[in-house]
């Protein structure tokens, strides 16, 4: 009976027997379980940072763009300014032009149809309506001076463009001779046409220099008559456009415009040039209104039409001299 008892605590200390390599081969396989851990921890960082780093990427490319395009909505368009411009007449031809050019180097800016008349009409329209207009260009000093007098312009922007010729013209192939002032007493010649002296400056400097031969009672031009011979034969038209267009029309036999009127329309033939020191001098003075709700940008196209190379062409093209 002893015997196996011996047996049996032979095998229950067995395994203490061999405890040490045990512990050896579970040292082992936690470090063998450690590097595999690490190792698949390595490689399951390394998967999961490409994802984050390209989105971080692409994050940070959008909050670029986002940025840009705030950058650029932020900035805000120049304001779209319509100048609406008062000007005389004979400048009908060319000063669409310059207001082309301008609105080509200065998009936001453009015109509203421009008011071509007489300059006396303007400065009346101007005073009854002292907000119609952001700028003003007569065909003379007086109508400016006028329109300043009525408090319509801003005289701190007031400045002389060009000047211009006053000119007799006959219908082209008339054949009919024309030497001097005096001429228009000639009994051949039976119809002159004239600007009405009080709204068309073109008008007042013949009347001028009728004057200066007796032939007209003032030497403002306005508000005076013409001799005995004279009376008869005068046609007053309301602009020098109509002046134009009577003696090209053959309605009369000649008549008296600016030498840039001969631009605009056909069929008309310069057969003199009135002596300058005849009528007072042919400026044509420009200005911002006074009640313009555009004053800047109306200023900025004036000093456009004095100093821009490409409207000063424009302007001598169609016959005015620049000064």
């Amino acid at each position: 009976m002893k015997a196996p008892k011996r047996k049996t605590a032979l095998l229950v200390t067995a395994p203490c027997v061999s405890a040490r390599p045990c512990r050896a081969r579970a040292a082992s396989v936690v470090r063998t379980l450690a590097t595999l851990l690490a190792l698949a921890l390595t490689f399951m960082l390394a998967a999961c940072g490409a994802p984050a780093s390209n989105t971080n990427s692409a994050s940070g490319s959008g909050a670029a763009s986002g940025s840009a395009a705030a950058s650029a909505s932020a900035t805000p368009a120049a304001p779209a300014t319509t100048l609406q411009i008062f000007a005389a007449n004979s400048l009908q031809k060319a000063l669409p032009e310059v207001q082309a050019l301008y609105s080509e180097k200065h998009p936001e800016v453009s015109f509203a149809e421009s008011q071509f008349l007489g300059s006396g009409d303007l400065v009346t329209k101007l005073k009854a309506e002292p907000a119609a207009a952001d700028l003003l260009i007569t065909a003379s000093k007086g109508s400016m001076d006028d329109a300043d007098k009525n408090g319509s312009i801003d005289a701190s922007t007031r400045r002389d463009l060009f000047d211009n010729d006053l000119v007799v013209v006959t219908k082209a192939g008339s054949g009919i001779k024309f030497a001097g002032l005096a001429d228009v007493s000639n009994p051949d010649i039976t119809k002159i046409a004239i600007g009405e002296s009080g709204a068309v400056p073109a008008g007042a400097y013949t009347n001028q220099s009728l004057n200066s031969i007796g032939l007209y009672s003032s030497d403002t031009g306005k508000d005076g008559e013409y001799n005995a011979e004279l009376a008869g034969k005068v046609i007053q038209e309301s602009s020098v456009g109509n002046v134009c267009k009577t003696v090209a029309n053959g309605d009369a036999q000649i008549g008296f415009v600016y030498s840039s009127d001969v631009y605009r329309f056909e069929g008309l033939e310069v057969i003199y040039t009135v002596p300058a020191d005849s009528h007072k001098a042919i400026l044509y003075p420009g200005a911002v209104v006074k009640a313009s709700s555009n004053a800047t940008q109306a200023a900025a196209f004036l000093d456009f039409c004095a100093s821009d190379s490409g409207a000063l062409a424009i302007f001598a093209k169609y016959g005015f001299e620049v000064l």
